[in-house]
């Protein structure tokens, strides 16, 4: 095992996540390290919600995609106080975060855990000449926990896989680790996840999907009941007869390859159908209003996902719109602040990271009239209109 931190000798150092050694050789799933709250249902730790919350239901399946699928997209300027850059080293960091990951797809990985868990942790790799860093990773964030320091903020962060740990020391400036949390009103180093919030709500829906296809398999219809009137009056079977009649029942009359197929009944039988009660009609509503409860908890409207009953959004375009302004840019915005300072740090300048407004094509209506608002404020000089904009003063000239 030993051998696993060992450096090759006779080859050139190359740049390569701390945590490669540890994941390594197909190492299986880790139970998560943070929550400890047990609920009635489901529990609340990383791995749990995330089984039955994204691999497990369909709604918070679509809607974390849909989220960091809108957020990763997103275009991304970096500027200073002065000008905003075309070419940066960090841009081109960006643009290939490491080797097995592009741009879209490391800043999808970096919002799912955000959502997933309430916590995102991008490891550096730091490169041989120094500066800014030669890869960056994301890493799961049910590996990773908080070791406090003597003053309560963190002092370093353990990643564990299979009873192995990597441990990453902060450091001033340059840190290793870039943790970007969720707010949390009772938890000092750990972030709250949507899927937390809605984790009854998604018990709901997955309870409600399981008695759909009990339902299904039921010959996709409640059951009935077969009632026996013996010769005599009676409506006692012998057991020889109830098992005989449920063997029949199980082998030709359930399953939804045998829904529709004829009932040949004899000796007193008679077949009783039951229909819809109530209470099953309420089921399906209940199953429709725990989907809305999970789209509201991460700030998807349900219009966008095409659960009915939502009458929030005149149109398509206004959920879109508002999707994006209330969900999604506040998201992308708060993760690229966190990268801008945290690189920062590395490259020795004091940098700004934030998505392109301009380039969304969802606000194109937005920018549009606040262009013209602005340019049409003849009391407002260029500098001003520009900072009001969000871009940087030009030289004199320019």
């Amino acid at each position: 095992m030993f051998d696993l931190f060992r450096k090759p000798s006779g080859a050139p150092e190359a740049k390569a996540s701390a945590v490669g050694p540890l994941t390594a050789g197909g190492v299986g799933r880790m139970a998560a390290m943070q929550g400890t709250n047990q609920p009635r249902w489901t529990a609340r730790d990383t791995v749990s919600l995330t089984r039955a919350g994204f691999q497990g239901n369909p709604v918070g399946f679509r809607v974390v995609r849909l989220i960091s699928e809108a957020a990763a997209a997103l275009p991304l300027v970096l500027q200073d106080c002065e000008r905003r850059y075309e070419q940066h080293p960090l841009l081109a960091l960006l643009r290939r975060p490491n080797p097995a990951q592009g741009r879209a797809e490391f800043l999808e990985a970096l919002y799912a855990q955000l959502l997933l868990s309430g916590n995102a942790y991008v490891e550096a790799v730091a490169a041989a000449e120094g500066g800014v860093p030669g890869e960056l990773h994301v890493l799961r964030s049910d590996r990773m926990s908080v070791v406090p320091g003597a003053d309560g903020w963190p002092a370093a962060y353990d990643y564990a896989v299979s009873g192995r740990k990597h441990r990453f020391y902060m450091a001033e400036g340059a840190a290793p680790i870039c943790h970007v949390r969720a707010y949390h009103p009772l938890d000092d180093h750990y972030g709250l996840s949507p899927i937390e919030a809605a984790a009854s709500a998604l018990d709901v829906h997955n309870s409600a999907s399981r008695w759909s296809k009990a339902l299904l398999d039921n010959a996709a219809r409640p059951s009935g009941a077969i009632v026996f009137k013996g010769d005599d009056g009676a409506g006692t079977m012998s057991n020889e007869q109830f098992e005989r009649l449920q063997s029949e029942m199980e082998t030709h009359h359930q399953g939804a390859r045998n829904a529709g197929r004829p009932m040949l009944l004899e000796g007193g039988l008679d077949w009783k159908p039951m229909g819809f009660s109530p209470s099953d009609m309420e089921f399906h509503k209940t199953k429709e209003a725990a989907a809305r409860e999970i789209a509201l908890a991460f700030g998807v409207p349900p219009m966008l996902l095409g659960i009915p009953g939502d009458a929030t959004y005149a149109n398509y375009a206004e959920a879109n719109r508002a999707f994006f302004r209330l969900t999604v840019l506040p998201l992308a915005g708060k993760v690229a602040e966190s990268l801008s300072h945290w690189l920062s740090g590395f490259a020795g300048v004091d940098l700004a990271l934030k998505p392109d407004l301009d380039q969304v094509p969802a606000l194109s209506v937005e920018r549009d009239q606040q262009w013209q608002r602005v340019l049409g404020a003849g009391f407002l000089s260029d500098a001003e209109k520009r900072a009001m904009l969000g871009l940087p003063p030009v030289a004199d000239g320019a």
